[in-house]
């Protein structure tokens, strides 16, 4: 096995490049998921990213390119489409998403998840 002074500086870029990307601290460039047991609006928040990613990706759009379209930093941008959902209020996406998509792709659906229909009546 070569050693780090005898390897080409193809190898040492190489070399340098899987450091980064193994390092636990470094989380450019990575996909996020929801968290477990995500909550609401963090579901809200994903669900946007992810739309906003979809449409990128169905358009052919560059990073460049949304990030025009939605009056952003190319940095904040790649936090949208890399899905860092901590980094933005809910308003914040519905506006840009607002701004990439057509109104009617924007939709917030709010459903109650129990089996038992219950009458809701606000009393006086």
């Amino acid at each position: 096995m070569k050693k780090k002074n005898n390897l080409s500086s193809e190898e040492q870029e190489f070399e340098k490049y899987l450091q980064k990307i193994e390092d636990p601290n470094n989380q450019e460039g990575i996909n996020r998921g929801l968290p477990e047991n995500a909550t609401p609006l963090q579901v809200a928040k994903y669900y946007l990213c992810k739309q906003m990613l979809i449409y990128q990706q169905d358009n052919n759009l560059t990073d460049e390119e949304v990030a025009n379209k939605i009056s952003l930093s190319l940095a904040e941008t790649k936090d949208i489409l890399f899905g860092w959902i901590e980094k933005f209020t809910l308003d914040r996406l519905v506006e840009y998403a607002g701004k990439l998509l057509t109104p009617s792709q924007v939709e917030i659906v709010v459903k109650h998840t129990d089996n038992h229909p219950k009458e809701h009546v606000r009393a006086t």
